[in-house]
């Protein structure tokens, strides 16, 4: 199933690094598949809270099965799997089918807490190359 895109950036290995890595604001991610049927049941929730945040934080998805090293690295071992990223580093996570208003909690904590996470963290500047 295609999802419209909306507010939403699709990513993959390709734009990864630029978009969440070294993001300076916060972007809330959804780690999901093609195969699973939560992801495709939460997926209307997602795309609503993007445009309900639109302008104050991004939204970004990326499927799993098509960029495995990137769910590998972080851990990501089922779908769907919702998380705040600061500075290229998960702050905040979800895992499961779980309930929308979770989604949104955790939304709203990741934008009152952007400012601490940004003053209190120290970009270091590499580049993912996959050469280990």
């Amino acid at each position: 199933m295609v999802y419209p895109m909306s507010s939403v950036i699709e990513l993959d290995t390709m734009n990864w690094e630029k978009t969440v890595e070294k993001a300076y604001d916060p972007i809330t991610l959804l780690f999901y598949s093609q195969t699973c049927p939560h992801c495709h049941s939460i997926m209307p929730y997602f795309e609503e809270y993007a445009e309900e945040f639109k302008g104050a934080v991004a939204f970004a998805r990326i499927d799993v099965t098509q960029n495995p090293w990137i769910a590998e690295r972080y851990g990501i071992m089922s779908t769907p799997t919702f998380a705040v990223f600061c500075h290229g580093r998960s702050v905040a996570q979800l895992v499961g089918s779980v309930y929308p208003a979770l989604i949104k909690k955790m939304i709203e904590e990741g934008l009152k807490n952007a400012q601490e996470c940004a003053g209190q963290s120290t970009v270091i500047d590499y580049e993912i190359t996959g050469y280990g």
